[in-house]
């Protein structure tokens, strides 16, 4: 699958699907002390799955006492079992005019990678938030749950409008609000925001639970293929500046993406962040299927 297509073409096809549902999310933090590969954590507690004993205690629930060990050994014991524990996934993509540049555009690209991490996670049993921001958070769409929720996802993914301005720290601030701790968040952004990297990224600490940022980049942002005199604008601002881009110019430019790169490992760092740059150039599926398993994002 490749994203060459025309954009009004469906996100991810059924082929992509297929291989998205033999995959899971794994989390290092909450999958700690567990197989690797479970597709859901499981905890102790009273549903249906007989797991184990122990001791009776005053205040424990009589229905669940196992009479036929007391009847042998003449000791209370009380049946544990398992329970199926739903982990929280949230997608958080920005939709702001800036995701809109490039060839092939990042908007397309973000909603093909989000489509398909949520695919993967709806497929493992986790419940999926998808929380979509420009200039402010907008409206939380219902949480969803199961395989049968794909379909849905990718319909509302297909049909988002893109935005106008970013406001990445007011947003992601209005998110973290309602995070529940040990969930999984999923930042899908190009970062670019007058206001700053770090308050943003501050809202989405790992300590949360987990913490990633697949951090867009189009191939013209890397390496501009311009010269000469120009007018460049600001997809989101509109204001523009005339500037004459030479050599050295050039070089400039590229020498404060490199900054702003260390910038942002050193933020990621600090707030236990586990970034993946990804140019646009790339096929989406290669960046799911080939590079998140090499960073054992998915299992």
């Amino acid at each position: 699958m490749s994203n060459a297509g025309a954009h009004d073409a469906p996100l991810l096809d059924e082929e992509f699907l297929a291989r998205c549902a033999k995959l899971v999310l794994f989390s290092r933090s909450i999958t700690q002390g567990r197989m690797r590969g479970e597709k859901r954590s499981r905890r102790r507690g009273l549903s249906t799955e007989f797991a184990d004993h122990k001791d009776y205690t005053p205040g424990d629930d009589l229905r669940h006492l196992d009479w036929n060990i007391f009847g042998r050994l003449e000791k209370l014991f009380i049946k544990l079992f398992e329970e199926e524990e739903e982990r929280n996934v949230f997608l958080l993509l920005d939709a702001s005019a800036s995701m809109q540049i490039g060839e092939p555009d990042k908007w397309r690209h973000s909603r093909q990678i989000a489509a398909a991490l949520g695919a993967i996670a709806l497929s493992a049993g986790d419940r999926v938030h998808l929380r979509v921001f420009d200039e402010k958070m907008r409206p939380f769409f219902p949480a969803l749950r199961g395989s049968r929720s794909i379909l849905r996802l990718i319909d509302t993914l297909e049909n988002l409008p893109p935005g106008n301005g970013t406001s990445l720290g007011t947003s992601l601030r209005a998110h973290a609000a309602s995070c529940p701790p040990g969930s999984i968040q999923i930042l899908i952004s190009d970062l670019l925001d007058p206001q700053g990297l770090e308050d943003a990224l501050r809202q989405v600490p790992g300590s949360r639970g987990e913490s990633w940022l697949v951090h867009l980049l189009a191939g013209n942002e890397v390496e501009p293929d311009l010269q000469g005199d120009l007018r460049l604008v600001d997809v989101e601002s509109s204001l523009h500046v005339d500037v004459t881009l030479t050599r050295s110019v050039l070089k400039a430019y590229q020498r404060a993406v490199d900054e702003f790169r260390q910038e942002l490992r050193l933020h990621c760092h600090r707030y236990r962040i586990q970034p993946l740059e990804v140019n646009t150039s790339v096929p989406f599926d290669q960046v799911i299927l080939e590079w998140m398993r090499q960073k054992r994002w998915l299992a």
